[in-house]
């Protein structure tokens, strides 16, 4: 049978295990649970309720009224643990018929029926409201302090450069650059002037400063109240959705640090984003609220279609996108999806995208991010390059993902990963000192994506629109040229330097220590290769309209390519390449950019950069962040191909010794020792040594629980009374102490296959059904234990990749 990879009882020190593999604290002891788990972690207290006997214990397959003295604890999980999906479904079941039963009874029984038939969608509700609530504070402040590495507002230091200039006339492009004169840069303040030697290195020197004290400020944070803030958390996410218990991950210290440290990772500059980590932000407010219902905060099957919900959410309000958001939830991250949790999440993404427009924090008409301001068709020819584009950004993709999964395991695994924080500021340093002196990242990532999706008008003063206008003006309509001046050049050159720039330093900043996203760095780094693209492509059609591949579609029109265009195809291409979402994707760059009509393109491009990534690369970046991290991930959307037998990854082997317990034939000394001598998750109870024919299954988790509440009656407790699993005790000679029935707590229906089963079946179930773990006999006779660690071993053995990968069940 598979053994949990963390020895021992102690919780405690298994979470110290998982922490320090995910989080090596510069010295830190994170010993210390509380500061960074929530409050319903800690260890059970068995002392004030429950007593020893039969009707104590509560069965998996029998419900119980809350008000009843169970012993606490039982029927949930261990720390790191996979859960059972079929029994926490069969035990809501139970509950159901339970309320519905009563509801005849009194008209509080009815009412309480009815709180429980609509509290799903109160809880989903109140998701969307506090996660929406969220963004808005996490949007103005990221917006505040990041403009703050610029200069200060002086009447009024809490607005933003944007809303600073509101309060003038100047509400000009170049306004909000901070060329109005309400908006007081650090050089004038420190010195006499905006333009000069001194005024550019006194506005240097401000940047790096600000940058690296609100690096250390996050990493900070992180570091001492919640390691678990750390990352974007879409992969842990991902993991816990498919049935994963890591306690403290979505607790409170987690979102308000997280809330936090994304603003301040943010506005430090760095080559991140802030909408992968509002999905965990989002996760965390649906974990902590789902407590308030009882129906879905004490089952953890039911908890995950509030989470799935959640995640809506939050890429609802990170991108204004709430059909998006659900499909994200649906096609991304969510393992278990029923069509109830569907309507619910578009509810909770739908009210979470209210709140948030409701608030505003961009002060503007539109409630999507980058709005075009085209409409402009697009020509049937554009597909070669759009498809062009599709190809590039795939292989961007496969670039970033190898070289960030490379770095990751040389942090894992070198000394580097013991210095978290000296990590976080160095590669803070580099980026603001090679990001001021290029104007392109400089700026605000998001500030920029928006530069590259607009369309230059004739007044634009930016070297992207440097454009040699010739207009010909008649009585219908004015064409201008579109032949390139000096500025696009340069601005092409800035471009490239600026894309290897965030390509580098996205590689190294992905994965520290500290919130950090990958949403906006990859729409950055795919904007800026479509707008040159696309440069490129308005060029030729300027120069050479009467070509083949124009098809005559140029020779009318001087403006035939939008370069803006473009850049929002080439944006979704690397974005795909990198995450492998397609539907999703192509659903929230529409809603992102209002730009309904270019759904076509972007859904060519979007598919070309998965073929491309998955024929260099079978995985996205999440997904090999978990296989990086060890986590019991069993992906349901790959193929198994392989040929095997349930007998080839049982385990024990065959010939090997087998630990059961027996169902009336052993002591309680005997099943200490047993649980002492051994790590495995749960027993399979059989009727003898001699006769092992299976009788049920019983978690290790339960018995440790029941034994101690033994222990608490220290005159009830005695080493050689029988444990037994039936209902009728055996005979016992006189003077014998009466046994400890333990029937309510065994699984009499646990799922089995024969030895012959194929491996497909059984991984099939394991997908399907959600499965812990399953039985193996022949004959009806027990021969070992499949568990999902087991089987996720045998898939990385033919795969040819190294199965101790896998590190918690």
């Amino acid at each position: 049978m598979e053994s949990h990879p963390l020895k021992g009882l102690n919780i405690n020190a298994s979470n110290d295990v998982f922490v320090n593999s995910v989080f090596s604290s510069e010295g830190t002891n994170l010993r210390n649970r509380s500061s960074y788990m929530s409050s319903d972690d800690d260890m059970v207290d068995i002392t004030t309720s429950g007593t020893t006997g039969e009707g104590t214990l509560p069965t998996d397959l029998q419900y119980q009224p809350q008000d009843s003295d169970d012993i606490p604890g039982i029927g949930q999980y261990e720390d790191f643990h996979t859960i059972d999906w079929q029994r926490d479904i069969a035990r809501d079941r139970m509950r159901h018929r339970y309320i519905i039963k009563r509801k005849q009874n009194s008209i509080l029984d009815t009412i309480k029926g009815a709180h429980d038939a609509w509290s799903g969608w109160l809880c989903v509700l109140l998701v969307g409201l506090v996660t929406g609530t969220v963004a808005g504070i996490v949007d103005i402040g990221s917006s505040w302090m990041s403009d703050l590495k610029f200069g200060i507002c002086p009447d009024a230091f809490w607005l933003n450069m944007e809303q600073c200039c509101w309060s003038s006339n100047e509400t000009t492009f170049g306004g909000v650059k901070g060329n109005c004169s309400q908006w007081r840069m650090w050089s004038e303040i420190f010195g006499s002037s905006r333009v000069g030697f001194w005024a550019y290195i006194v506005s240097y020197l401000f940047f790096v400063i600000f940058a690296l004290s609100f690096a250390a400020l996050a990493a900070g944070l992180v570091r001492v109240f919640a390691p678990y803030a750390c990352g974007s958390g879409v992969p842990e996410i991902k993991t816990i959705l498919s049935g994963f218990i890591i306690r403290g991950y979505l607790g409170k210290w987690t979102l308000i640090i997280k809330s936090i440290g994304i603003m301040l990772a943010v506005s430090a500059g760095l080559s991140l984003g802030k909408e992968g980590p509002m999905v965990h932000i989002a996760c965390c407010v649906g974990n902590i609220l789902s407590y308030l219902f009882p129906k879905y905060g004490r089952n953890e099957a039911k908890k995950r279609e509030i989470l799935s919900a959640a995640a809506a959410a939050g890429v609802s309000v990170a991108f204004g996108a709430p059909i998006g958001g659900v499909l994200f939830s649906l096609e991304e991250v969510s393992y278990y999806f029923p069509l109830k949790t569907l309507w619910r999440s578009f509810f909770c993404a739908l009210v979470a995208a209210f709140v948030l427009r409701s608030i505003n924090p961009f002060g503007n008409e539109h409630s999507v991010l980058y709005y075009v301001e085209y409409n402009k068709p697009w020509n049937f020819f554009e597909l070669i390059p759009f498809v062009g584009l599709g190809i590039i950004g795939g292989c961007i993709a496969t670039i970033f993902i190898k070289a960030n999964v490379y770095w990751c395991k040389m942090r894992k695994t070198s000394k580097l990963g013991q210095y978290p924080v000296t990590e976080v500021l160095a590669v803070t340093a580099i980026t603001a000192i090679l990001s001021f002196p290029n104007p392109y990242t400089r700026m605000n990532m998001s500030q920029l994506i928006y530069m590259l999706f607009s369309q230059c008008g004739v007044s634009s003063s930016d070297g992207l629109c440097d454009y040699v206008y010739v207009s010909n003006i008649t009585v219908f309509k004015n064409t201008t040229s579109a032949e390139a001046g000096p500025g696009i050049y340069r601005a092409i050159l800035l471009l490239i330097l600026a894309l290897i720039l965030k390509l580098v330093t996205t590689i190294f900043t992905f994965g520290m220590k500290i919130p950090c996203g990958l949403f906006i760095p990859s729409l950055c780094l795919g904007s800026i290769t479509g707008r040159i693209v696309g440069i490129g492509m308005q060029q030729l059609a300027f120069r050479y309209p009467h070509l083949w591949i124009f098809n005559g579609e140029c020779d009318s029109s001087d403006d035939c390519i939008t370069p803006g265009l473009y850049a929002m195809v080439g944006a979704a291409a690397v974005l795909g390449g990198i995450t492998r979402m397609t539907v999703s994707l192509v659903v929230i760059m529409f809603e992102l950019t209002g730009g309904v009509r270019y759904i076509v393109p972007l859904m060519a491009a979007a598919m070309a950069s998965k073929w491309v990534g998955d024929a260099l690369g079978k995985q996205g970046i999440y997904d090999a962040h978990i296989d990086l991290n060890g986590y019991p991930f069993l992906d349901s959307k790959e193929e198994f191909a392989h040929v095997g037998l349930a007998a080839d990854v049982m385990q024990p082997k065959r010939g090997e010794k087998l630990n059961v317990l027996t169902q009336d034939s052993m002591t309680v000394f005997e099943v200490e020792t047993l649980m002492k001598s051994t790590e495995h998750n749960g027993f399979p109870v059989v009727v003898s040594q001699d006769s092992q024919y299976l009788v049920g299954f019983v978690l290790r988790r339960d018995l440790i629980l029941a034994l101690a509440n033994l222990k608490r009656n220290p005159e009830l407790y005695d080493g050689n009374a029988l444990v037994t699993f039936t209902i009728t005790a055996p005979q016992l000679p006189p003077n014998s102490p009466p046994p400890l029935k333990l029937k309510k707590i065994l699984d009499m229906a646990p799922i089995t296959i024969t030895d012959q089963t194929p491996m497909e079946t059984v991984i099939d179930m394991f997908r399907k059904l959600g499965l812990r773990q399953t039985l193996v006999t022949h004959n009806g006779r027990l021969l070992g234990v499949i568990t999902k660690k087991d089987v996720l071993r045998y898939i990385k053995q033919l795969d040819n990749e190294d199965p101790n990968t896998i590190l918690f069940n």
